[in-house]
């Protein structure tokens, strides 16, 4: 592959990094042709996988490399918008000295479309939450004598807090990854942490966790109260969703 992407291929890398470097394929506009998606495969700047029967595309560290340091690359002339913005944030990036993955924040995923077949399943998922949240509350009254509730007290430490996180994530995604996971469902099979405890892994992974990334729902009629008494809210700015990648 040549040195570097050419301007469409540069577009691409946009676009995903536009929604925070992950993305299936067919939500992309423009159209992403096959060539170009396996040049940036074959040149490490991207990585691509199936989702069901869609394909998901995903920046490498070295797309975001090199997007981090080529912000006045050449786009297609079509989108000299694009191109005037990207030298705009370049010079204030280089101003402040903050790094293009901390501009861009986590994925921004939105909430599966309302259709008969999504809410016979999210149905099935709140069930399976509600009858975990059950469970584990029976456990919690049944160890609350004194000797289990001291050992019970013991911190995790932020290995094991990520690790119980993850395992609440594939037991609510069926053990797939690159699956949105409702906060709600999160914090209902983590019923045995508390909400601080919890807070604080989901403050790890917003930090800096390249794995797992925390996002939003565009649409605030989408919310429910739960939903909003869920939210992960550092600075006042609610998050909804955690993502795990593959």
């Amino acid at each position: 592959m040549q040195d570097s992407p050419t301007p469409q291929q540069a577009l691409i890398l946009w676009c995903l990094l536009g929604r925070g470097g992950t993305a299936l394929e067919g939500t992309l506009v423009p159209k992403v042709k096959p060539a170009d998606r396996e040049t940036l495969v074959a040149g490490g700047y991207l990585e691509s996988g199936k989702q069901g029967r869609a394909l998901r595309l995903t920046v490498t560290d070295k797309g975001w490399n090199w997007a981090g340091t080529h912000l006045d690359a050449p786009l297609p002339p079509a989108f000299r918008v694009l191109q005037d913005w990207l030298g705009r944030i370049g010079a204030d990036l280089a101003a402040s000295g903050r790094p293009l993955a901390e501009f861009v924040g986590p994925v921004i995923e939105e909430p599966p479309p309302d259709t008969p077949q999504t809410r016979k399943k999210a149905a099935g998922s709140d069930r399976a939450a509600k009858g975990s949240k059950a469970a584990k509350t029976a456990t919690a009254k049944s160890a609350a004598s004194p000797k289990k509730a001291a050992g019970s007290k013991r911190p995790l430490s932020p290995k094991q807090l990520r690790a119980r996180i993850e395992a609440a994530y594939l037991a609510l995604t069926g053990g797939e990854r690159a699956k949105a996971v409702r906060l709600s469902a999160l914090r209902a099979e983590l019923t045995d942490l508390d909400r601080a405890t919890v807070d604080s892994g989901l403050a790890a992974i917003l930090s800096g966790d390249r794995t797992a990334r925390l996002s939003q729902f565009s649409d605030p009629r989408s919310l429910d109260g739960a939903e909003r008494d869920a939210a992960f809210s550092p600075a006042g700015e609610p998050f909804h969703v955690l993502w795990i990648q593959s």
